[in-house]
């Protein structure tokens, strides 16, 4: 078999074909270098895919422009490599550009016990802007190469994309603003616990701030929740890792217990659980701080305590309380605190009966 095509490649082609080889054979090194290091393995797979594919798109389109068309016109195999290698490079740019700006103005913080760089508002910023330049850049080149030179055909183009980006800037635009908004307030970063209420109760911490939405770990039942940036701006936030006091976050353990047991038993019963937790040692309970015990309700049966302590271990919120009150009940149980309530059931005419009979038995 004739190898003479070989002869038809260039020494910009050689070096292309080249450099596409030697970006394949590194291409897991070099993504993993240049995409975050939260990113999922799943997400990682299809961007290392994607990036393999369009590597070996550019090769077999310079192989074909010179093996199968060496003696015909080839001159649309020639505009659809160029268009193939300006979107392939902008893609390329942009995910340099982004590592570049979040390693010079992006903070480095512990999300899930691990070492990330985050992004800040000046990241976004930055990186929006490179991104929309890089856009621009690449859809004027791709316009170009397709043959469009006249300045009506190719305002024609941009005018459409822009066009299509206006009709749908209503589903992309607010959460754009939103995310902009939350890193630039810093009032809820990544790493951080929060708790909000959309329709239900959730505690999370933030894992990542995207440009569309924010992914919340769920430590209950361990998986990802995401919501919109616009509809999490749009709800109350409690950011349980920024304290109001040096202290720590407060939290709050309510006790009904009976009348028959005074405020000094509980107030034994609260020292000793906290005392044994002290000395357990890893309770994630602040030991400089007592605990406090106020009762906040006094009902039919019992009365409603509450037990205060500080605690700075946000990551093992839930983990402490469940632990604190457990220690609780085991500690109650031990010393014969009743820590249930009766119910209460009214049955209609019952207060009547009861009057008859006490009439009856006067008379």
């Amino acid at each position: 078999m004739s190898l003479t095509w070989l002869q038809n490649f260039s020494l910009a082609e050689t070096l292309l074909i080249a450099a596409n080889l030697v970006l394949i054979a590194f291409s897991r090194p070099l993504l993993q270098a240049l995409s975050r290091s939260g990113t999922s393995e799943e997400a990682f797979v299809g961007k290392l895919h994607f990036f393999r594919a369009a590597n070996v798109l550019v090769v077999l389109l310079v192989v074909l422009a010179n093996a199968v068309l060496p003696v015909v016109s080839h001159s649309w195999m020639a505009r659809l490599l160029g268009a193939v290698l300006v979107a392939f490079l902008g893609y390329l740019s942009a995910h340099v550009a982004n590592y570049l700006i979040k390693r010079r103005f992006g903070r480095l913080r512990e999300v899930d016990g691990k070492q990330t760089w985050t992004e800040t508002y000046n990241v976004r910023v930055l990186s929006l802007l490179s991104s929309v330049l890089l856009f621009v850049m690449v859809l004027i080149a791709e316009v170009r190469i397709f043959g469009f030179d006249s300045l009506l055909e190719a305002g024609g183009v941009i005018g459409f994309v822009g066009v299509l980006l206006a009709l749908t800037q209503g589903a992309w635009a607010p959460d754009i603003i939103g995310g902009l908004v939350i890193l630039n307030s810093r009032l809820v970063e990544e790493g951080d616990v929060i708790e909000i209420n959309p329709g239900e109760r959730i505690i999370g911490t933030v894992y990542k701030t995207k440009i569309f939405h924010t992914e919340l770990l769920n430590p209950i039942n361990n998986h990802r929740i995401m919501i919109g940036n616009a509809a999490l701006r749009g709800t109350t936030i409690h950011n349980l890792s920024k304290f109001a006091s040096a202290r720590g976050l407060r939290e709050a353990i309510v006790l009904k217990v009976g009348y028959d047991t005074t405020e000094g038993e509980v107030g034994e019963l609260v020292h000793a659980v906290f005392e044994r937790l002290c000395v357990d040692g890893d309770c994630g309970v602040e030991q400089k701080y007592p605990p406090e015990l106020r009762a906040t309700d006094a009902g039919d049966f019992a009365v409603e305590w509450t037990v205060f302590y500080y605690t700075k271990d946000i990551r093992r919120l839930l983990a402490t309380r469940q632990r604190v009150l457990a220690a609780i009940i085991e500690e109650a149980r031990m010393r014969g605190i009743g820590l249930s309530t009766p119910s209460l059931h009214m049955v209609h005419g019952a207060r009547a009966v009861s009057r008859a009979e006490e009439a009856r038995s006067s008379g």
